[in-house]
């Protein structure tokens, strides 16, 4: 495992150079190009005008040019951003990457433990009519015109009921006393549910090691969640930052509320048809045919096969996840990775959109090494 994991971080980096290549001759490429935009003031002096060349380095070929940025991302220099001078590329990275994490990794967690269960059952008790009702709702949510689908929300639970903030992530009344900024929330809130996820994955580690009765396992798992999820909420209770915390929490609502109903219908979608090949398997059969019960069956052979194309589109979400949504992060104003891309490449700050591209594509790569050490772990026929 150890040899193959290697070979695979040698084929990210080779993948990397030839990804940050594309991203940068892309860049150069496009109408009214960095060095056009820098010297096109007309009250520049030619003196000038070659002193920010040259400071630049502008002045050289672009091959020259491709290796010395090349040399600037593997030293972690993404440059200064143009519309925020002189502000780094990666300051402004670390403070909206906390905002699009908390909001997609929200949805995207949310959206697959639900699709994952309710596609396992719809295709265990396939031929019902819930069946059927399911998967129509799902190909329709999922096909929807995301803009529309989320105007729709927009005017029903913000304009029409009036129960819910239809922009931004915070109430600026609330924030104006404050010696704080909304970046310290976000990193608790953010360690919060990492507590929380790693308290889940160690009890569970425990429950399987204790017994091998899953209702026993099932009482030990739900138990600690639910007591460390309790304390994770009596400490945002009675922490000052409680109240700010609810407050982003209630602007989330919205937003991840559209984009888990979108990644929602797409999970069990997939889970569903998996599954419905799965247990036409001839190991399927004779599972049943040794007498197990039918939840064993369901849930110990059947689903933890088809689950694998599951697991591939839950990883590759969350490689996604730091991209943010450009729509989704727009519409609702959330000052986010996608939004500071979007405005990035309209403004043409081409440090700050190819930084927030190199990023998005470094934890990509990363996510499919992941998929593949997950497969060996969950199909005992994968070896490496």
């Amino acid at each position: 495992m150890l040899k193959y994991i290697g070979k695979r971080i040698i084929q990210i980096l080779i993948l990397l150079v030839i990804y940050v290549a594309v991203v940068f001759f892309l860049l150069h490429a496009m109408p009214g190009g960095i060095k056009a935009m820098l010297t096109m003031n007309p009250n520049l002096t030619p003196q000038a005008r070659d002193a920010i060349l040259h400071a630049f380095g502008l002045d050289q070929s672009l091959w020259i040019q491709f290796l010395s940025y090349l040399k600037n991302i593997f030293t972690l220099n993404l440059g200064v951003s143009f519309s925020f001078y002189p502000t780094p590329v990666w300051n402004i990275i670390a403070e909206r990457l906390p905002r699009t994490i908390l909001l997609f990794t929200t949805a995207t967690l949310i959206s697959f433990f639900i699709g994952f269960s309710s596609g396992k059952s719809l295709a265990w008790k396939r031929g019902k009519a819930s069946e059927y009702v399911a998967t129509v709702v799902g190909v329709i949510t999922y096909t929807v015109f995301t803009p529309l689908l989320i105007f729709v929300l927009i005017w029903f639970f913000g304009a029409y009921l009036g129960i819910m903030p239809i922009n931004q992530f915070l109430n600026p009344d609330l924030w104006l006393k404050t010696n704080f900024s909304a970046q310290t929330i976000f990193l608790y809130l953010l360690l919060t549910i990492s507590l929380v996820g790693i308290a889940m994955l160690v009890s569970f580690a425990v429950a399987r090691k204790v017994s091998h009765k899953v209702k026993t396992r099932k009482i030990i798992f739900y138990t600690s969640t639910a007591v460390v999820t309790a304390l994770s909420i009596f400490w945002w209770a009675i922490s000052p930052y409680g109240i700010y915390g609810a407050d982003i929490i209630w602007h989330m609502v919205l937003p991840v509320l559209s984009v888990t109903i979108i990644s929602y219908a797409g999970t069990m979608l997939v889970m569903r048809d998996s599954m419905l090949e799965t247990i036409k398997e001839d190991f399927i059969t004779t599972a049943r045919a040794k007498g197990l019960p039918d939840k064993v069956v369901r849930d110990k052979h059947a689903a933890r096969t088809a689950m694998l194309p599951v697991i591939t589109n839950f990883v590759l979400s969350m490689g996604f996840v730091v991209s943010g949504g450009v729509i989704t992060e727009s519409l609702f104003s959330w000052p986010g990775m996608g939004m500071t891309l979007l405005n990035a490449t309209l403004g043409k700050d081409y440090p700050l959109a190819s930084g927030a591209l190199i990023f998005t594509g470094i934890f990509v790569l990363f996510a499919h090494l992941v998929i593949d050490i997950v497969y060996a772990f969950l199909d005992p026929r994968i070896r490496y």
